[in-house]
């Protein structure tokens, strides 16, 4: 393995910002410094991406199916060659778009579950258009799991800085969540928080476990999931040496959190987690697909179709999820 671990970088929906924020990450020093990234996607759509960013990054062209360690370059660049700049229609959601990131998507995928490169990263993905490409699309963790071929539990975190947020439901509707609920899969929520924070260099993450409830039931007058499912999950974390706590009112936890009394929340569901995420920092958030064999990361924002083409889409995000990336692949090989 290089010094620098190497790192699949997929562009994701080309109507939207990814393009620009591809070239953008390109062309940044930091992650020059920290990695040794490949770019997966069409060059003629990179190429417009770094025009729109105003940058002029420097990339080797290598074959699909290329020894990647072998080239000496820093950055590189395979052209899968699929999709005609003119397909592109700004700001909207549409097959072709979805093909490609798609495409790039499994590409990078494989690199990884091949052992080819020690992390993945993708920009913005559109979920309209992966479904369009894909009917049968659900999300990012179910696709990654069926490239690599995973049999174990995944789920996706959100990271701010040193906050992380995991959860017990993901992609669900509201009213079938208190029926998803089990100890089985809250226990097993928390088990993978724990490990994942751990191969993240966290010695022991301190979890506090978010309620379902209004005020975490307010001792059962507004539900009883926290006395009968919940609690006995974190009681049982205890036992296995897990530094957890809960479970604790939503609508206050995150707050304990951010003034560093947790290391993560896991939340009950999805919007329980992420607007409290996604307030304390948008263009910050990083997405971590965790359970798999190497670190998959993305920024938490979406495609942001009203300002593509503009040059003016925020790299923070982009930026620190490759980073995370970099020093998840980096702790991994030490």
């Amino acid at each position: 393995m290089t010094a620098k671990p190497l790192i699949a970088l997929a562009m994701g929906d080309p109507a939207g910002i990814s393009p620009e924020l591809t070239a953008k990450l390109a062309a940044l020093d930091e992650v020059r410094a920290r990695s040794r990234i490949v770019v997966i996607g069409d060059r003629r759509i990179f190429d417009e991406g770094a025009r729109v960013a105003g940058v002029k990054p420097d990339l080797a062209m290598v074959e699909q199916g290329a020894d990647l360690r072998a080239t000496k370059a820093e950055a590189l660049f395979v052209d899968l060659g699929h999709l005609d700049p003119a397909q592109v229609e700004r700001g909207v959601a549409n097959l072709a778009g979805g093909k490609f990131a798609l495409a790039n998507y499994r590409y990078a995928l494989e690199l990884g579950r091949d052992g080819r490169v020690e992390a993945v990263c993708f920009t913005p993905f559109n979920k309209q258009a992966m479904r369009l490409a894909r009917s049968d699309y659900d999300d990012e963790i179910a696709f990654s799991a069926e490239v690599v071929g995973l049999k174990t539990p995944a789920s996706e975190f959100n990271v701010l800085g040193e906050l992380w947020n995991a959860r017990v439901t993901s992609h669900i509707p509201l009213k079938d969540v208190a029926a998803r609920l089990s100890s089985e899969r809250i226990h097993r929520a928390l088990r993978l928080t724990d490990a994942c924070m751990r191969n993240a260099g966290f010695a022991r993450p301190r979890i506090a476990v978010a309620g379902l409830n209004p005020h975490a039931g307010d001792g059962g007058n507004f539900g009883r999931e926290e006395i009968d499912i919940i609690a006995p999950v974190v009681a049982a974390g205890q036992r296995d040496g897990i530094a957890v706590e809960g479970p604790f009112p939503a609508d206050t936890v995150f707050l304990r959190a951010k003034g560093g009394a947790f290391d993560a929340v896991l939340t009950m569901y999805h919007d329980q987690g992420q607007i409290a995420m996604k307030l304390m920092g948008f263009d910050r958030g990083v997405t971590l697909l965790g359970g798999f064999p190497f670190p998959i990361c993305t920024p938490a924002h979406g495609t942001a179709y009203d300002i593509a083409g503009q040059g003016v889409a925020s790299i923070g995000a982009s930026r620190a999820a490759l980073l995370l990336a970099a020093e998840m692949a980096a702790r991994r090989a030490a």
